[in-house]
């Protein structure tokens, strides 16, 4: 694997608690082998997640100094707003504290009950906020991303036969939009296609169904589409990304990946009555709509970091090609010595590990061995943040993934790969 240089310079660090194997032994077994019940102090490599554990860079942390902490009409806002429309293109913006708060009110003003919201799998609180307002979420992702062994190159692509299916069944008018999720979570950041895309929107435009995407990570999956999509080679991350973007009629965001912040999410729309409902839904659950539940340093940071996310490609090319590089899938190319868990075979923006079925124990649960072997480092589990909720098993099936992440912080950790003991 061709190592990517860093594209940034180390100006602050944080001092870590050195462990022995036999400290790191014990602490998991006090957490019952549920990664999330592990103290942070306790952990030599915080894979967990990703979110919001982005080091922020040195322009990121002057704009704090800059926050206007008005609670009404903050410059931050006009400015986090302008950042928006420059990167993403939409043309209204309403900030919340992170991309669920988002998910809340997009789904209260969009979704009435007994509605269909199909996506290209599901994130567990956009599922949640959809059920709660009255909806019935409906997977319509292509059969290959449920394959951890196919090598399609944009499994998070949706199918449209699956979509055309649902409308013959239910009818147009009971489905508000289709969700639509960039570098899916939960099949290890697998990433969509351009081609898709437009394909979703022509059918879409047919129907008078509206495509609301789920945009946190919006910018890696358009670095997936410069590497492997035709006619994209030549084309920057930033344009890419406008180009998304503009076959969407809005947006929820969670800032705590792609945005290179700690705290912060947005909700983002093109139609003015959807964008005055959310202004009255925004102040009710997050804040007035020109902070949304985030200070005015946090806005000004996220701003530079939008800003930051496409200013080139070195960054989000160095990040994914990390990524890469950790994935066992890519780093070993005899099948015979994989993982025992298997893993994806062509990496997404997130690597590691991603059980099926067959290595489930009878409660679902990741076999312990799995954890066990992390040596020093906390990887993220998904399965029991994601269990399904409902009236009953056979609303809900089983997923035929079940995915264990190694969440790299972004400009967190370097690429030097640590020794076990």
């Amino acid at each position: 694997m061709k190592y990517v240089p860093e594209p940034f310079r180390i100006k602050t660090v944080e001092p870590i608690k050195m462990t022995t194997r036999e400290y790191r032994r014990k602490a998991i077994e006090e957490a019952g082998y549920n990664t999330f019940l592990l103290r942070s102090e306790d952990v030599y490599i915080d894979l967990l997640t990703d979110s919001g554990t982005s080091a922020m860079s040195d322009a990121q942390w002057a704009a704090l100094q800059l926050g206007d902490e008005a609670y009404a009409g903050s410059r931050n806002y006009y400015d986090l707003e302008d950042a928006i429309r420059e990167v993403f293109g939409y043309r209204y913006v309403v900030p919340t504290h992170q991309g669920r708060a988002a998910e809340h009110i997009m789904s209260k003003l969009l979704i009435k009950p007994h509605d269909f919201v199909p996506g290209n799998m599901y994130f567990t609180t956009t599922r949640l906020h959809q059920e709660l307002a009255g909806g019935k979420f409906v997977d319509v992702i292509i059969d290959e991303a449920h394959d951890t062994t196919n090598p399609h190159p944009f499994k998070g692509n949706v199918d449209i036969n699956k979509v055309q299916r649902l409308v013959d069944q239910v009818g147009a008018d009971r489905i508000p939009y289709i969700s639509y999720e960039t570098c899916v979570n939960m099949a290890g950041g697998q990433p969509i296609s351009i081609a898709n895309l437009k394909e979703l929107r022509r059918f879409c435009d047919k129907y008078h169904i509206q495509i609301m995407l789920d945009n946190t990570r919006t910018v890696e999956n358009a670095y997936f589409i410069q590497q492997r999509e035709p006619g994209y080679s030549d084309k920057s991350v930033k344009e890419i990304v406008k180009e998304i973007c503009s076959y969407t009629d809005g947006c929820t965001c969670s800032s705590k990946k792609d945005c290179l912040v700690n705290i912060g999410g947005f909700l983002a729309m093109n139609d003015e009555q959807f964008f005055t409902d959310a202004k009255a839904q925004v102040v009710i659950y997050e804040g007035l709509h020109t902070y949304g539940g985030m200070s005015g340093r946090d806005m000004a940071a996220l701003a530079q970091g939008i800003r930051e996310s496409v200013a080139t490609d070195d960054y989000i090319r160095y990040r994914v090609e990390q990524r890469a590089a950790r994935d066992p899938a890519r780093r070993t190319r005899d099948l015979s010595r994989r993982p025992a868990v298997p893993a994806a075979c062509r990496s997404g923006a997130v690597p590691g590990p991603v059980a099926g079925g067959r290595n489930l124990c009878r409660d679902r649960r990741p076999r312990h061995g799995a954890r066990k072997r992390v040596i020093g480092a906390r990887p993220g589990d998904r399965q029991e943040p994601s269990a399904q909720a409902g009236t009953g098993a056979a609303d809900h099936p089983a997923p035929g993934l079940h995915p264990g992440a190694y969440g790299l912080h972004g400009r967190g950790y370097r690429s030097a790969v640590p020794t076990a003991g």
